[in-house]
């Protein structure tokens, strides 16, 4: 796994010199990229959310879109729309902003129930269907979302069918004061984004996808997932928990953490520290919980703290 922490940290270091002193937060955004997965940016304005999907698409050289959600957008605004030609006679497909590699979707809580579903076929089956016809995206796709946590008003909230399409939810949170006036130092001038250059190829992108997924992970491994998950679902705080695709979902991603730490089998400590990026935004608290201001990640935690971690075993030759 040796080429993969290369490549990671490659596109890492890169990174970086546009989001600085959050290394953690790009490895995750990296995480849900090497496992083919989608993220879901949940924090105040001007932390960073679009400057990391930028910085992220320059280092691989990937084409980036942007789609600034507002409450009267159609859903033909984001997959594109089929036009009429008349030299031609034959309607020809225009498309949407979403049929880019990597596309951040910004305040996507702001656009009404049916805008934000077209998103769903995309994320799912990485094609769009416009007019009976199905276009496939390009590959690699990631969709980077971002929302508010503060501002409620003329928003919609995600559906569970769209939170859930979601690899991981991260928060990049404010800088601390020495990062934040290292911040000022690299913006006097002008902005590192500017200069930011590509570190790695796509095709090198798509290998590192496929290699990943060779990563081992050892039974006792994977039934400590499946009991993780279990446990939301029966959690006396919780409405509704995760789902199997959550399972996959800490699975996949504990394979790339575990590659990017140069390693070729998962530890306990790789699903324990993806879980709450990977599960809580699937978790429903309950009436009384929600009273209580039970937050979704007190319950991962609570449930990581009550599931035994699996010990080690001897492998025979």
């Amino acid at each position: 796994m040796a080429e993969i922490q290369t490549f990671a940290n490659a596109v890492i270091d890169n990174v970086e010199r546009v989001i600085i002193g959050k290394r953690e937060v790009v490895r995750l955004t990296l995480v849900g990229l090497l496992a083919q997965g989608h993220l879901l940016i949940e924090d105040v304005p001007g932390v960073g959310k679009t400057m990391l999907a930028r910085a992220i698409a320059r280092s691989i050289g990937c084409t980036f879109r942007r789609i600034q959600f507002t409450p009267d957008m159609l859903p033909s605004d984001v997959t594109g729309v089929s036009v009429f030609n008349q030299k031609t006679l034959e309607f020809e497909f225009r498309p949407g902003p979403v049929m880019a590699q990597i596309v951040l979707t910004d305040e996507i809580n702001r656009a009404t129930p049916k805008t934000q579903s077209a998103l769903l076929e995309a994320m799912e089956e990485h094609q769009v269907t416009v007019d009976g016809v199905t276009y496939p995206m390009q590959r690699p796709f990631l969709v980077l979302a971002t929302q508010n946590p503060i501002e409620y008003e003329g928003t919609f909230p995600l559906p569970e069918a769209q939170l859930d399409r979601f690899m991981l939810r991260i928060r990049l949170g404010y800088p601390n004061k020495e990062d934040e006036g290292r911040i000022l130092d690299a913006q006097q001038f002008r902005h590192p984004i500017e200069t930011l250059e590509q570190v790695v190829t796509v095709q090198e992108l798509s290998a590192a996808q496929e290699e990943v997924k060779k990563v081992r992970v050892d039974d006792l491994i994977k039934r400590y997932i499946v009991d993780l998950v279990a446990l939301t679902r029966d959690h006396p705080d919780a409405y509704l928990g995760a789902s199997p695709r959550g399972s996959l979902t800490l699975y996949k991603a504990s394979q790339v953490w575990a590659a990017i730490e140069g390693r070729d089998y998962v530890i306990p400590d790789d699903v324990k520290m993806l879980a709450p990026s990977a599960l809580a935004h699937r978790l429903i608290v309950s009436p009384s919980a929600r009273i209580k201001d039970v937050d979704p990640r007190a319950v991962v935690d609570d449930v990581l703290q009550s599931v035994p971690v699996p010990g080690a075993r001897v492998r025979g030759n």
